[in-house]
């Protein structure tokens, strides 16, 4: 009996932990651990790569740098197009920054070195509001299909009121797959 209590609750378990992993994913910007720098060119920019994804609402973008020498800085959209470094939304410099997307809408990042921003490094990307079919997982390729034109630089997105449709989404396969697991059993 206690046997059986132990593998119903393990595979619980396993059914919250896959549903989890399946409601979001770790996207490392750029592509690549050494991506966060000033670009080669501009078809090289960070802007260019964010053209081929799709973003949404729980994601997470992961920087990878040398926290010694540079920083990231979430801004709003006129500090990122004035590479202003002087009053950021937020500041990372642990040189492994994680930054989960809870809102649809577009998000603006520069380098915390003016010099580096001005030279390209900075990063803006538009979250979108519903969430395709992620198979969850750290993601370094290119996504289906492409995200909104740049020309959507000063367009406002308004934020959901409460909550979000993909998280309910998920919540709501998370409990399907609960669901399933007990009947399995």
């Amino acid at each position: 009996m206690a046997r059986r209590t132990l593998v119903e609750a393990s595979s619980l378990f396993f059914f919250l932990l896959m549903a989890d992993l399946a409601c979001c994913k770790e996207i490392l910007v750029g592509g690549k651990p050494s991506a966060w720098k000033i670009p080669s060119s501009p078809s090289d920019s960070l802007n260019k790569w964010a053209e081929s994804l799709r973003f949404h609402v729980g994601d997470s973008l992961v920087w990878k740098y040398d926290g010694e020498k540079d920083s990231v800085l979430q801004v709003t959209r006129e500090a990122y197009i004035n590479c202003n470094t002087s009053n950021p939304a937020a500041n990372y410099s642990n040189g492994d920054t994680k930054v989960k997307l809870e809102r649809s809408g577009p998000f603006f990042f520069i380098s915390g070195s003016k010099s580096n921003c001005v030279e390209g490094e900075k990063l803006h990307i538009v979250v979108m509001s519903s969430r395709g079919g992620h198979t969850g997982g750290f993601f370094t390729g290119s996504a289906p299909s492409p995200a909104p034109s740049p020309a959507l630089l000063g367009a406002q997105a308004v934020p959901p009121a409460t909550g979000s449709a993909s998280s309910l989404t998920c919540r709501i396969w998370s409990l399907g797959l609960v669901g399933l697991g007990i009947v399995l059993l």
